[in-house]
């Protein structure tokens, strides 16, 4: 598996992985493929964190985003979605990306990473429940769902709402 940025030749095959992983019988166009069409153009997108997982034959098998979210004033990231086609999921291709997207975002200096996710499965990468670190949910129902991974620009002192590029914010309108 190699793991890449996304070229403007991906976008076909990102945008089918996400269906294919999204998708149910009851929405067969999911919430998370207008959203990157939506990211893309919006001033949140950052090309660098927008990554793809190649399988065998060179064909995308998933991919994840990382998009400029704030806390208060200060710039910090949101992960998501990350999607993996369902025939290769369970092989380690989100923990890839995950990982891959992570140090990429710490290499650029960002001081921290928030998602809406499963404590259980984004645990393993040192994401918490975000009022540990005094980040607080765009939403606070969200309760344990929201977490912050800090990198290695974090400040502690660094508290506040976060902040999703504004695509996301219209999911909740």
């Amino acid at each position: 598996m190699l793991i890449r940025r996304e070229t403007p030749e991906d976008v076909p095959a990102v945008r089918a992985v996400t269906t294919a992983a999204f998708a149910g019988p009851e929405n067969p166009v999911p919430v998370e493929v207008p959203l990157l069409d939506e990211l893309r153009v919006s001033g949140g997108w950052l090309s660098a964190l927008s990554l793809v997982a190649l399988g065998d034959s060179d064909e995308v098998v998933g991919h994840v985003v990382c998009t400029r979210g704030h806390v208060g004033t200060t710039p910090a990231l949101g992960l998501g979605p990350l999607s993996v086609h369902p025939g290769h999921q369970g092989r380690g291709v989100g923990i890839a990306l995950v990982h891959t997207v992570l140090g990429a975002a710490d290499a650029l200096e960002e001081p921290l990473v928030a998602l809406l996710g499963s404590p259980a499965y984004y645990g393993r990468f040192g994401f918490r429940t975000s009022t540990d670190h005094g980040i607080i949910a765009p939403d606070p129902a969200w309760g344990e769902y929201f977490q912050v991974r800090p990198l290695n620009a974090y400040d502690a002192a660094l508290r506040g709402i976060f902040a999703y590029a504004a695509p996301f914010e219209r999911l909740r309108d």
